[in-house]
């Protein structure tokens, strides 16, 4: 007798086979509860390190999702410039998110937050003689991908006066990572698959981790947010979402190599080699261990003891989160 597969059946069936692709799981089954809307849009920044939202496609239908789409809009770019209202689910740095809320610029505060994604992913690489944060005063400091406000962030924690202490060379017209393979600049924030590029050229070493110092190991670097408006009007839309990024995070954790593959495969970026390496640093699973919630509050509370923001974490977290879906998801996965 045929067996009809549920939703909940079947994502036990995934659960314990580890992703979908890999055992062949069906593209369509009748749910117990229909989705509000079968259509969903994420968003590609260009990065691997999100690489959860970019290899779930085939979970999402198996949610109950017939129209998956990835919207490419890089990071770094204002929202307004692409169309970030767009999207439907974006991932986004928690000081990123600390800056919008506190901007109070309802164009700005399109996407609200509702879990953690992943900790760690950024490097900073630094010439011989540089050993740490502090020796950077008076330095020329290079980057392309990665954020500008991090960095200045992690100079603060150490003394340094961002503005004044340091020399950045962020104009991409002059090349900075080139810059400083070639021992031309002093040293250079990496965003994946930056770190990779330069250890492939021994370029420099590393000064900083954030996936293995403290303090900046210890919290969320990366965040899920959630259309506003998609969150109101579709729930159970948002809640399976959300389920099946945990389950490809997961996914990533114990199969990095089959993870890189369908990156690459997928058009999502051209490097197996730069992918494995960044999705086996990042410890993916460990959307279960970390609080979100802490993340935006350490990181808001710096930004404003540097001036960077007004707003009090308190509120950044209560105009700017709503966690309802996490811990239902946290409770159901046993996470």
């Amino acid at each position: 007798m045929p067996v009809t597969l549920t939703r909940r059946r079947l994502l036990t069936v995934l659960s314990a086979g580890g992703a979908v692709g890999i055992i062949g799981a069906p593209q369509v089954l009748t749910a117990a509860e229909p989705l509000e809307t079968t259509s969903v849009r994420l968003r590609n920044d260009r990065s691997i390190c999100i690489a959860p939202m970019l290899v779930v496609e085939e979970l999402l239908r198996a949610e109950g999702f017939t129209d998956v789409r990835f919207v490419e809009i890089p990071s770094g770019v204002a929202p307004g410039a692409l169309g970030i209202a767009e999207v439907d689910f974006s991932p986004m740095a928690p000081w990123v998110l600390a800056s919008r809320i506190d901007s109070g610029d309802p164009s700005l505060r399109v996407l609200i937050a509702l879990a953690g994604m992943h900790i760690g992913c950024l490097e900073l690489f630094a010439k011989e003689g540089i050993r740490s944060v502090a020796d950077l005063k008076g330095k020329s400091v290079g980057l392309k991908s990665a954020a500008p406000n991090l960095l200045s962030l992690m100079a603060a924690h150490v003394g340094l006066d961002p503005k004044n202490d340091l020399r950045w060379v962020t104009d991409p017209a002059v090349k900075p990572m080139e810059l400083f393979a070639e021992g031309k600049i002093d040293a250079f924030f990496a965003f994946p698959t930056e770190p990779q590029e330069l250890r492939a050229r021994h370029a420099g070493h590393v000064i900083l981790n954030t996936t293995l110092d403290r303090p900046w190991s210890q919290y969320f670097c990366c965040l899920l947010t959630g259309n506003r408006e998609f969150v109101r009007k579709y729930p159970l839309a948002t809640k399976c979402v959300l389920r099946a990024v945990f389950k490809a995070a997961d996914w990533c954790a114990s199969e990095p190599g089959r993870a890189a593959q369908r990156l690459v495969d997928g058009g999502f970026t051209p490097r197996y080699d730069y992918a494995f390496e960044t999705l086996s640093d990042i410890p993916f699973a460990k959307w279960r261990d970390y609080d979100a919630e802490d993340a935006i509050r350490f990181y808001a509370l710096r930004m404003r003891d540097a001036g960077m923001i007004k707003s009090s974490p308190q509120n950044i977290i209560a105009e700017g989160t709503d966690w309802r879906f996490l811990n239902e998801l946290k409770r159901e996965l046993k996470a």
